[in-house]
C-alpha cells in the first residue's frame, strides 16, 4: 500500500470549541486547566479520525492554542525581553497569549509582538523577534507530551515543526537573522534526538520558504542545517514539507539535501517543475505528493489525478507517498453539519474530512488490489459530480460575460490627478489637519449577535431586525459625536463577515453554515464559497450609509469590501482564472460605488487588506497579478466624480517592493496598520515619494492594551518624519469589530486628543 498522510489538520474543533475555550479563557470564565483539558480533546479526536480514514500516520504538532510558529518561539525559548521572562525558565500557555495579545506589567502595557500573513494566506501567524541575548534551550516540552499521548492511543505519531530555516525567514531582527542559525540548529538536534528517544519514526519538518526565490546565503544555510541535523539522528527519518508553491531554481537544493523524504506541492508547481524533479529526483529518497488541493473545497476530479499519479508512480515506482497539498488547516473540517447549501453544489465540495478520504481512496486506486465496490463506487460518484459541475446551468451568465467583454481603459480611470481633485474636495468637506476618522467597523455587541442569531431562527422579522441596527446606527453616531471624530462611519452593525456579508447580496455565491476556518488565535472566519458568475441585483448598503448620514452633522463614509479582498477571502472558482472573477466583483461594486455618491455620500471607502496577501510568492509573477488586482480596484472606484473621496484600507502589508503599484490605485487616502510596526512601513511609502493623502494606524486593536494620549503623539510625529503632515490622517489600525466598547471609548477619545493636541501645537509654532 502507497503510504498516505496530510500536512497538517483544522485545530479549531468541528464546533469552534477552541475558540469559546480561548475566549473563556481570556475572561477567566474557566482556567488553564479546563483550557488544556479541551485542547487534548480536539487534538485526540484530530488523530482518530485520520487513523480511523485509513492514514497511514497521524500528525502531532499541528496542533496550537494560538498559532503554530508562536509553538516554535516558546519551544526555543525565544521572548522578547520586554515581557519579563525569567532566563532558562519554562514557557506555559500564559506567556504565549501575552506575547501574541499584549499585557501589562505594573500598570504598564508591553505591546504584543507583530502579526502579518503566512505567505500567500489569510492565515496570520505572530512574528519571532530575535535579539542578541537569546540564548536558545527547550523551553516548552508540549510536542513531547503530545507524542506521548498519541503513542498512548496505540498510533504512528508523525511529528510536525516549523523549519529552521522557514522560522528564520519569517522573524524581525536588528541584526542579521542568519546570525542566529548556528544556535537554532543546536537545538533543533536537541529536539530530533528527543523525538528519536519517544521512538518517533517520521519528523515532517515545513520549509515553505523553499518555495520563494532565495538569496545565495539563505540557499547554503540549507546545506549548513540539515547537514547537521542529519548526523545528529539515527533512526528519526526527515520529511521536509514544501508547499504553495513549486521549488523553481531551488530544486537542485532540495534534492540534494541529507533527508529521507521530500514532499511538493503538486497543485501549485509547473508542470515543466514537476517534470525536472521527476528526472532528477534520487534513488535513494521518498516522493511525497501533495496532489489532493488543500487550499479549496472543491471535490478532487480523482480521474485526472489518478492519471498524473500514475505517471508519477511509474518514475518513482515504490517510493511514492500521496498528501494533500498543503495542511488542511486553510479550509473547513467538514461537510456534515451543511443541511442548508443547495443539494447540487453540496455534491460539488469536499472538505478537510472528505479530503482524507479522497487521499485514501487514491492510494487504492494506484493499488489495484486493494479495491472494492466501494472504491468503484466511489469513483463513479465523483465522476458524475464533476460532470455535474461542468454542465450546470447556475454556474453560468451571458449578460455577466458581455458586460466583462466591454471593459476598456475608460474603465480605470479618475476625472482628473490626485492633486486637483484634492482641491475639490477640500472645499467640499473641509477637513481639519490631521483629520480623525475610524476604519469602518465598531463593536458587534452581544446584542447584535442576537438580533442576528434569532432572525435566522425566525423569532423577529426582517423589519424588526433592521430597526434594531438603525438603533445600532443611531448608537454609533453618538458614540462618534462623543469622541468628536471628524469622519464618521455607521459601523457596520447589520454586517456578519466584511467578505460573507457582501457575498450573500451578490449573485454567484453560497454560504456554509459551519464553514470555520481559523484566520489567528481564536478568530475564526467563514468563507463565502463562489460557484458561479457574479452580478449585483440591487444596492447593498446605500440605505444603511445614508441613514447614519441623513442623522449626522459629520461626512460618513460609505463602506465597501473590494474586489480582491472578496476573492481572496472566498474560496474561488477554480474552472475559471482568478482575474475573471475578480473582474466580475468589481463591476458589481463599481455600480454600488455609483449609488453611494448619487446618494449623497461624499467619501467611499474600499477596503483591500488582501492585496498583498494575493502575491505570488515568486517576483517574477508579480507584474501580471498586480496588473489586474490594481485594474479591478479601478474598475470598482473610478466611476467617480472629483468631489467624491475615494479611500482604501491594507492591513498587514509589506508594501517596499510594490510600492509603485500602491501608487497606481490613485486612492485619495489609504490607511495602513503600522501600530505594531512601530511606523516601520511607512519607509516605502517615503522612500518612493507617495503623494496622496495616508491614515497611519496608531490604535493597534490586535490587543486589549489601551494606547496613551502621549504614545499616540510620539507614533504621529514619528509618521510625520516620512509624510508631510497636510497628508496624515488620525485612525486605528483595522476595524473595532473585535473590541469592546469600553476599549473603545478611552483609546479613540485619546486619539483625538493626540490628534488636538499636535494641531494646537503647529498652530502656536
Amino acid at each position: 500500500m502507497i503510504k498516505t498522510h496530510i500536512l497538517g489538520y483544522p485545530r479549531i474543533g468541528n464546533n469552534r470549541e477552541l475558540k469559546k475555550a480561548l475566549e473563556a479563557f481570556w475572561k477567566k470564565d474557566i482556567n488553564l486547566k479546563t483550557l488544556e483539558k479541551i485542547g487534548k480533546k480536539i487534538r485526540e479526536k484530530n488523530w482518530i479520525t485520520q487513523y480511523k480514514t485509513g492514514l497511514s500516520y497521524v500528525n502531532v504538532g499541528d496542533f496550537s492554542y494560538y498559532d503554530q510558529v508562536l509553538n516554535i518561539t516558546a519551544m526555543i525559548g525565544a521572548i522578547p525581553k520586554r515581557f519579563n521572562i525569567r532566563e532558562n525558565s519554562m514557557i506555559n500557555i500564559t506567556t504565549l497569549f501575552k506575547m501574541a495579545r499584549g499585557c501589562t506589567s505594573k500598570g504598564k502595557p508591553i505591546s504584543a509582538c507583530e502579526m502579518t500573513k503566512y505567505f500567500d494566506t489569510n492565515y496570520h501567524y505572530i512574528v519571532p523577534e530575535l535579539e542578541i541575548h537569546n540564548k536558545f534551550f527547550i523551553s516548552n516540552h508540549t510536542i513531547f507530551n503530545e507524542v506521548k499521548d498519541c503513542q498512548k492511543l496505540g498510533l504512528n505519531p508523525k511529528v510536525v515543526l516549523m523549519g529552521p530555516i522557514t522560522y528564520l525567514w519569517l522573524a524581525k531582527s536588528y541584526i542579521n537573522k542568519l546570525n542566529f542559525l548556528p544556535s537554532l540548529i543546536n537545538i533543533y538536534s536537541k529536539i530530533l534526538k528527543k523525538l528519536e528517544k519517544q521512538n518517533v519514526e517520521w519528523v515532517q519538518i515545513d520549509e515553505p520558504v523553499l518555495v520563494v526565490e532565495l538569496p545565495k546565503l539563505w540557499k547554503d544555510s540549507f546545506e549548513i542545517a540539515y547537514k547537521k541535523l542529519s548526523k545528529t539522528i539515527k533512526k528519526l527519518k526527515i520529511m521536509i514539507a514544501t508547499y504553495f508553491g513549486g521549488l523553481g531554481k531551488n530544486i537542485d537544493l532540495v534534492l540534494s539535501l541529507p533527508i529521507h523524504n521530500i514532499h511538493i506541492d503538486i497543485i501549485r508547481t509547473p508542470k515543466n517543475d514537476l517534470e525536472l524533479i521527476l528526472n532528477k529526483f534520487p534513488t535513494d529518497k521518498l516522493l511525497s505528493i501533495g496532489i489532493i488541493n488543500g487550499r479549496n473545497i472543491w471535490k478532487s476530479n480523482l480521474k485526472d489525478i489518478l492519471n498524473k499519479a500514475t505517471k508519477i508512480n511509474n518514475i518513482i515506482k515504490t517510493r511514492m507517498w500521496i498528501s494533500s497539498s498543503c495542511s488542511l488547516m486553510h479550509i473547513p473540517i467538514s461537510l456534515s453539519k451543511e443541511k442548508k447549501i443547495n443539494r447540487t453544489i453540496l455534491n460539488w465540495l469536499s472538505f478537510a474530512r472528505q479530503k482524507l478520504d479522497e487521499i485514501v481512496i487514491l492510494s487504492k486506486l494506484l493499488t489495484s488490489y486493494s479495491v472494492g465496490e466501494n472504491e468503484i463506487k466511489y469513483i463513479q460518484d465523483n465522476t458524475k459530480a464533476i460532470e455535474s459541475r461542468k454542465l450546470c446551468n447556475i454556474v453560468s451568465s451571458h449578460s455577466v460575460k458581455e458586460r466583462i467583454k466591454q471593459l476598456t481603459n475608460n474603465y480605470l480611470q479618475r476625472n482628473h490627478s490626485y492633486y486637483t481633485r484634492k482641491k475639490i474636495q477640500q472645499k467640499q468637506i473641509k477637513l481639519p489637519l490631521f483629520p480623525t476618522t475610524t476604519i469602518g467597523s465598531f463593536p458587534q455587541t452581544n446584542t447584535i449577535r442576537l438580533a442576528r442569531r434569532t432572525l435566522k431562527l425566525g423569532k423577529i422579522n426582517i423589519e424588526a431586525y433592521e430597526q434594531i441596527m438603525r438603533y445600532q446606527i443611531l448608537f454609533i453616531t453618538a458614540k462618534q459625536n462623543f469622541y468628536d471624530l471628524d469622519m464618521f462611519v455607521h459601523g457596520e452593525p447589520e454586517r456578519n463577515d466584511m467578505v460573507e456579508y457582501f457575498g450573500e447580496n451578490l449573485n454567484g455565491f453560497v454560504f456554509t453554515t459551519n464553514g470555520w476556518v481559523q484566520s489567528y488565535g481564536s478568530r475564526c472566519v467563514k468563507p463565502p464559497i463562489i460557484y458561479g458568475d457574479i452580478k449585483r441585483n440591487k444596492p447593498i448598503t446605500v440605505r444603511w450609509i445614508k441613514y447614519a448620514q441623513n442623522n449626522s452633522f459629520k461626512p460618513v463614509k460609505g463602506m465597501l469590501t473590494g474586489p480582491v479582498t472578496i476573492l481572496q477571502w472566498s474560496f474561488e472558482r477554480d474552472d475559471q482564472p482568478k482575474e475573471t472573477t475578480c473582474k466580475q466583483i468589481a463591476l458589481a461594486l463599481r455600480d454600488e460605488v455609483k449609488d453611494l455618491e448619487q446618494s449623497g455620500i461624499k467619501a467611499i471607502q474600499i477596503d483591500e487588506p488582501a492585496l498583498r496577501e494575493g502575491l505570488p510568492l515568486k517576483k517574477k509573477d508579480y507584474k501580471y497579478y498586480l496588473n489586474w488586482a490594481i485594474s479591478c480596484f479601478k474598475i470598482a472606484s473610478s466611476i467617480v466624480s472629483d468631489e467624491t473621496q475615494i479611500h482604501t484600507h491594507m492591513c498587514y502589508s509589506q508594501f517596499n517592493d510594490i510600492i509603485a503599484y500602491i501608487s497606481e490605485m490613485d486612492a485619495d487616502v489609504i490607511t495602513i496598520e503600522t501600530a505594531r510596526s512601530n511606523m516601520a512601513l511607512l519607509k516605502a511609502f517615503k522612500a518612493f515619494e507617495y503623494k496622496n493623502e495616508i491614515g497611519p494606524g496608531i490604535y493597534d486593536i490586535h490587543t486589549t492594551n489601551i494606547p496613551s494620549v502621549n504614545y499616540m503623539i510620539y507614533l504621529i510625529k514619528k509618521a510625520a518624519k516620512s509624510i508631510s503632515i497636510d497628508r496624515i490622517w488620525i485612525n486605528p489600525d483595522c476595524g473595532l469589530k473585535t473590541r469592546k466598547w469600553d476599549e473603545v471609548d478611552y483609546s479613540l477619545k485619546n486619539m483625538v486628543k493626540a490628534a488636538y493636541k499636535l494641531r494646537i501645537y503647529l498652530n502656536k509654532n
